[in-house]
């Protein structure tokens, strides 16, 4: 991990969607003498999105105009859920790079909706090959877990960063994903360090807003996490224990919050929104490098953040699986629909059909999945997408794919994996059966169907670890 010659500090550009929110695009040249204020000031890295306004549009503007030397300009590609190919990939990206004004990204980052859908792997491997033709520096991902994070790397995709909600307010990466990150040398970015501004003296002893359009955004989403993780009275008396060091600092409560983060294990980079033109806080911001915490301060904290709720799920389920923590509540200013992940037939109107390519499907003549009734078999299941096997050498990174694959032929009929009832598992070398289990342990942890697991010869070199399930749809 070259995080040598990563800013510490990077200014995120998602608030100019909210800025355009009304229609009215942010001026050209007003937003960029704002960046060029940062970068005086040594923020030199900006980061921004395909969905983020005009903030493309204005780093290239940006760019094109002034020619700075260790100018780093990282985005994102947020794709709707459905089939990815190498053109709409290779569209995407040429999309950005006129925009931006560029030969080639610094750092592109993708995000994935279902991880059921395997379409997120083809975009990746698509993206792995635009880097191969020399538009893209490097891959990052965003809003990824921890298990789909490590499943990328094992199946080969050299990824050099994961962007990810990491707060005081959400310590979801904490644990497995800073553990990932250290093992793997992938650079970690926090963003929401200051949760939409919650973080300040303006909120200290002040009465909880209401929802409304009077909130910005990013104001109306985290709102949904404070109530999340412990609610209003929890967070003034965190922010109260805050603003007493920071007065012992000589820092604001924001600079402190998003320094605490950036002294965290793995944690490479703190994003911090900017309103362009409206608000900047850089003298605040560059204090963020140097803020060094005492063991009784981070106790102080720590005993706070122990009175918590976890926020649910994994990291980025935020925006997969309620309760989506987002500023309208859902994923209405995302996306409309999710596709099937997988083609289905319908051979009666009491038997459908799933089928999810591989070859041997054919070849044997069965179907990935078969719903009869109010029932759903699942055959035997490997982790094998194309001509590919996704998790390379890891057993549980081949096991955590082969669940994807069930869950995505689940969904192809309208089930769950909630409705699954019985998982068979055969284990190519039984020695491999610990990270296995706790793989499936991972994913059917409230669900707890019955099991069984064996040693088998499996077809096929290199598979590690196969699975059917049996399913009933209430």
């Amino acid at each position: 991990m070259d995080s040598n010659n990563i800013s510490e500090v990077i200014i995120g550009l998602w608030q100019i969607a909210d800025m355009e929110r009304n229609g009215a695009k942010v001026d050209l040249e007003l937003a960029s003498n704002s960046l060029l204020h940062y970068y005086e000031n040594g923020f030199t890295t900006f980061d921004m999105a395909d969905h983020y306004g005009s903030a493309e549009e204005i780093t290239g503007y940006f760019k094109k105009k002034l020619k700075l030397p260790n100018l780093k300009l990282y985005t994102k590609w947020v794709p709707s859920p459905g089939m990815i190919n190498d053109q709409i990939a290779e569209n995407a990206i040429h999309k950005s790079l006129k925009r931006m004004h560029s030969e080639r990204l610094d750092l592109l980052q993708f995000h994935a909706w279902n991880y059921a859908d395997p379409n997120w792997l083809d975009a990746l491997y698509a993206l792995s090959r635009l880097r191969g033709k020399g538009l893209i520096e490097k891959i990052g991902l965003t809003n990824f877990d921890h298990i789909h994070l490590n499943m990328v790397v094992e199946s080969g995709i050299p990824i050099f960063s994961n962007q990810i909600s990491y707060s005081l307010l959400d310590q979801r990466a904490s644990n497995n994903m800073a553990k990932l990150c250290s093992d793997k040398q992938i650079n970690l970015f926090a963003y929401g360090t200051v949760a939409g501004g919650f973080f300040s003296e303006k909120w200290l002893g002040k009465s909880a807003p209401i929802a409304s359009e009077q909130l910005t955004w990013s104001q109306m989403k985290y709102k949904r996490f404070i109530d999340a993780a412990g609610g209003w009275d929890w967070y003034q008396t965190l922010l109260s224990s805050l603003s007493e060091i920071a007065l012992s600092k000589n820092c604001s409560i924001s600079t402190l919050a998003s320094a605490f983060i950036k002294n965290s294990p793995a944690v490479t980079s703190v994003i911090i929104g900017a309103r362009l033109g409206e608000s900047s806080h850089i003298e605040e911001n560059k204090k963020i490098k140097t803020i060094l915490f005492s063991d009784e301060e981070k106790t102080a904290i720590r005993k706070i953040l122990d009175m918590a709720n976890l926020i649910a799920g994994n990291c980025g389920d935020e925006y997969r699986k309620p309760p989506f923590l987002t500023a309208s509540g859902d994923l209405s200013h995302h996306i409309q629909e999710f596709p099937k992940p997988y083609p289905t037939k319908i051979q009666n109107k009491e038997k459908t059909k799933v089928f999810s390519g591989t070859p041997w499907e054919s070849l044997a003549g069965y179907s990935r999945a078969v719903k009869k009734g109010n029932q759903v078999f699942i055959s035997g299941t490997t982790a094998t997408h194309g001509d590919k096997i996704i998790g390379g050498n890891d057993p549980a990174a081949q096991t955590h794919f082969i669940i994807d694959k069930i869950e995505g032929a689940l969904q192809s009929v309208g089930a769950s994996l909630d409705d699954v009832v019985r998982t068979r598992i055969f284990v190519n070398n039984i020695d491999q059966w610990e990270p296995i289990a706790r793989a499936h342990g991972e994913r059917f942890a409230e669900i707890q169907p019955a099991n069984t697991m064996v040693e088998a010869k499996l077809i096929g070199d290199g598979y590690l670890v196969e699975i059917e399930a049996y399913a009933v749809v209430d």
